[in-house]
């Protein structure tokens, strides 16, 4: 036997006999020949079995493989950019096949099936191509915010899954049984985050957080991966600027490293090229005059109805829908009202009913992938809006005790990978864009 080597490497050994590992993606025959599709993770080949060139035993055992039958194949690698369907356009003559397992009748088939159907398979459904092309560009942009932020000087600090309060909103949380306490899963690791900033500076912190809204839309799931910086003698201004570089070196990363699963996708790739600096950035006050405006104009009754919109109110999916639509590059909503926002907000000077705060919204129609503010600063101001925010002040001693001992002004934001992931595959749901999903109605598998 060859030495093994990974589909994805196939180009650099050709006119060698190499062997492949994986499980069977697809296989069709014709006369003498049978093609078998063989996957093994990093990509998929063809395996082209000629009987003339093979033992009889060979070419049935060949013949007899059912879809995700696990193989070893052994053969010579060879180019063929003429034959349609050559993934990659290379193959491999088979010269030795070994049946490592015969799989029992796939239950998903090459038909159309429905969403929840391939959700109950999820476990199954990661093997079909666009699953593991969405998923493989979702392991580059978690390895591209983690390489961007480490060479920028951010430290990896790890934050509670399990905290004692909440994080931002008291209804949103999953309450759990902490020996003789109650608790809580996680919303977000931003407070903690703000004490290891104390410490070091510039960090983040990058793990699951948990929000209990009963919500069904396609941008919500139950259970995310969110990558929180927060960045010491930060001001909002220079906060989008580090929301931005790091934004526009993923797109690159995903663009250099991902053309043919993007290929696989179906994704106008001219899209993403388009994401490149400067982003525009608009104030809440702007932002509702453009909406109002596009509400004035528009003859569907349904979306008028639906984009009405009070000065104070927050924005929801089809007032950002319709903004992005504007632009072809993400951009950034800035000072929004404090009371649609989080206690620790920093207020506008001059302007208390207005806070620092800034969403980035992806183009396309796929809304809010960023929320980030500057944080207050000041023990008074944070006391009063714990009080105001109607919430246990004892609960926050220690947050508050971060304003006592050496308070600084200072700055940062979320990053929630599904929603970027969604966006940047141009994906319909976000269900898909993480391998076992948690939403309203679903915990398995």
């Amino acid at each position: 036997m060859a030495n093994p080597i990974r589909i994805q490497d196939i180009a650099q050994h050709e006119g060698e006999t190499v062997t492949l590992r994986g499980w069977l993606y697809a296989k069709t025959g014709k006369g003498k020949l049978q093609f078998l599709q063989l996957r093994d993770g990093s990509g998929i080949a063809q395996c082209v079995v000629f009987k003339g060139e093979v033992s009889e035993e060979l070419f049935q055992n060949a013949k007899d493989l059912t879809q995700e039958s696990s193989l070893i194949v052994t053969g010579s690698v060879r180019a063929n950019t003429k034959a349609p369907g050559v993934p990659g356009g290379y193959e491999v003559g088979v010269e030795e096949l070994q049946v490592l397992h015969i799989a029992e009748s796939f239950p998903i088939a090459p038909k159309e099936h429905g969403v929840e159907f391939l959700m109950d398979h999820r476990h199954l459904w990661l093997r079909s191509r666009q699953q593991w092309a969405a998923l493989r560009i979702r392991a580059t942009i978690i390895r591209a915010i983690r390489n961007w932020l480490d060479d920028q000087g951010f430290i990896n600090m790890d934050t509670p899954i399990i905290t004692p309060t909440a994080g931002e909103n008291t209804t949103h949380l999953f309450e759990v049984s902490y020996f003789d306490d109650a608790a809580y899963l996680a919303q977000t690791g931003q407070l903690y985050n703000e004490a290891t900033m104390a410490a070091f500076g510039k960090v983040y912190c990058f793990g699951p957080t948990f929000r209990a809204e009963k919500s069904k839309t396609r941008r919500h799931l139950a259970e995310f991966w969110m990558v929180e910086p927060e960045i010491a003698f930060c001001s909002l201004e220079e906060l989008m600027d580090i929301e931005e570089q790091m934004l526009v070196y993923v797109v690159e990363q995903v663009l250099a490293k991902h053309r043919p699963e993007l290929e696989v996708l179906e994704r106008d790739v001219s899209k993403l090229e388009a994401i490149t600096s400067p982003f525009p950035r608009l104030s809440y006050d702007e932002a509702v005059e453009k909406v109002a405006e596009i509400r004035e104009q528009t003859e569907d009754d349904e979306l008028k109805a639906q984009l009405d919109l009070t000065w104070g109110d927050d924005f929801g999916s089809p007032h950002e829908t319709e903004l992005t639509k504007l632009f072809d590059k993400p951009v950034f909503v800035y000072h929004y009202p404090t009371a649609a926002k989080a206690f620790y907000m920093e207020p506008v000077e001059g302007r208390p009913e207005v806070c620092r705060s800034v969403d980035l919204l992806a183009p396309e129609g796929y809304g809010e992938i960023i929320g980030g503010s500057e944080r207050i600063y000041d023990l008074e101001l944070l006391e009063r809006r714990i009080e105001e925010f109607g919430v246990n002040k004892d609960d926050y001693q220690w947050y508050l005790d971060l304003r006592r001992f050496g308070s600084v002004p200072h700055a940062g934001f979320g990053l929630g990978i599904e929603r970027t992931v969604t966006w940047l595959t141009g994906q319909d749901h976000i269900r898909a864009m993480i391998p076992f999903p948690r939403t309203l109605n679903r915990m398995n598998p």
